[in-house]
């Protein structure tokens, strides 16, 4: 008995720990009775006696029957060992099995209304309203610069000028002649009122006159070909042009780029055709400017799908009057389609994604109560549906109801019925429109 008193204390132990005091109080008792029952048996050592069993044993010599007993104690022994194993064995499972699972810490948060409103996005390329690489028509020395890099240029503007000496003195000789011809063809339209010439004299010299007349303007093209012009207002890029300097015809002098207004070229996917048209607001977003939003509008969608990508292309022009977007920058695109709605709105965390459908782990009470009185928790998964991404978000379109209270992280480790401990010291992202931390 010492030894199952012993075993009995230790149990009794670890049964406070596991609150099944009661139930291991029962089973003592059941075992001690039957041990009880066994002990005060009347007189077994007299009954044995009067069996055969005795008899045999008694007939046997001492030196095999003492090797009986001893084996039949042997016996006994082992079987009262294994019995008490079994036993062991037996009520650890059952105070094991009754304790239920272990609670998991958890974040969680009450899932509520949110108001959306539904955008296209995409990622395009900004161009200028009007830009141009200038260069000259004909080549020759550089006479004079008079623009100088980054200035704000008009119309017409002069920006290289090329040594035009000889073309100018040529035009100064072709003008002298053609006003002499002018003269010719005036003295002679007064001669033939008079019938002083013939006819053919004055055709001659009213022919020369035109031709002469046409000398001076070709020239004075030519001549006009050696300045080079702002053919609209914008800004000059990096001059590298200095007088002196010979340029090739079709050399690449300076670039001139309007910045105000500016267009955005970006694709939205086939699908959205009927969401587009012409004239709707757009806003746009550049990495240079990450606090700035541009908006502008749609001038234009192209009237062809790519066949490769399945895209459209569309051009948007947008206002610049601080002339900071450049040409040629990345930019981040939103169209916002429509009224403002309302979502269930939950951390994309909060969502995990299965072949058979997506899941959420919601903190259901129950009618336990913990050590300070208050409901206990335990985890039930159910199905949702999921919609519309923005940033850190997503939105819940069927499956819960506003106001139930959402594992937000840590679900990985739960299952139906799994008791919560909800600690909210750390949260996930739950930004609607996050940007990239400076390292």
């Amino acid at each position: 008995m010492k030894p199952l008193e012993n075993l009995y204390l230790k149990l009794k132990i670890k049964a406070e720990e596991w609150k099944v005091m009661e139930k291991l109080n029962g089973t003592w008792q059941w075992f001690k009775s039957i041990l009880e029952r066994i002990g005060n048996t009347a007189r077994p050592r007299e009954r044995f006696k009067g069996t055969k069993s005795y008899a045999k044993l008694m007939a046997m010599t001492p030196l095999r029957r003492r090797m009986t007993v001893m084996l039949i104690v042997v016996l006994l022994l082992l079987g009262l060992i294994f019995g008490f194993n079994q036993l062991k064995t037996f009520m650890i499972k059952y105070f094991i099995s009754s304790m239920g699972l272990p609670p998991a810490t958890v974040s969680a948060m009450v899932v509520e209304e949110d108001e959306w409103q539904p955008t296209l996005n995409s990622v395009g390329n900004i161009r200028a309203f009007r830009g141009v690489d200038l260069s000259t028509e004909l080549g020759g020395l550089v006479q004079n610069v008079p623009v100088q890099s980054g200035m704000d240029v008009q119309e017409g503007a002069l920006l290289i000028k090329l040594n035009d000496v000889s073309d100018v003195a040529q035009l100064n000789s072709l003008k002298a002649m053609a006003d002499l011809a002018k003269i010719i063809n005036e003295r002679d339209k007064q001669q033939l009122a008079i019938q002083a010439i013939s006819k053919n004299v004055f055709d001659t010299s009213a022919a020369d006159a035109k031709s002469k007349a046409a000398q001076v303007e070709q020239q004075a093209a030519l001549v006009a070909k050696k300045n080079l012009k702002a053919p609209f207002s914008g800004r000059v890029g990096i001059v590298t042009i200095n007088p002196g300097q010979y340029v090739n015809p079709g050399d690449k002098l300076l670039t001139l780029q309007t910045l105000d207004p500016i267009f955005v070229d970006f694709t939205l996917p086939q699908g959205t055709a009927g969401m587009i048209q012409v004239g709707q607001e757009i806003e746009m977003t550049t990495d240079a400017f990450k606090d700035a939003t541009f908006k502008g509008k749609i001038t234009a969608v192209s009237p062809k799908v790519e066949l490769n990508t399945r895209n459209m292309q569309i051009e948007a022009v947008v206002s610049n009057p601080d002339k900071k977007v450049l040409p040629g920058m990345f930019a981040n695109v939103n169209i916002n389609l429509g009224e403002r709605v309302k979502y269930l709105t939950l951390p994309q965390t909060a969502v995990t994604y299965n072949p058979y459908g997506s899941t959420v782990f919601i903190a259901r009470k129950t009618d336990r109560l913990d050590k300070k009185g208050k409901p206990v928790l335990e985890a039930e998964q159910i199905f949702v549906t999921t919609g519309l991404t923005r940033g850190d978000q997503v939105a819940i379109i069927k499956g819960i109801e506003p106001g139930a209270l959402v594992v937000t992280s840590g679900q990985l480790k739960l299952k139906n019925g799994t008791p919560l401990i909800i600690n909210n010291s750390v949260q996930p992202a739950n930004n609607p429109n996050p940007k990239p931390q400076e390292q």
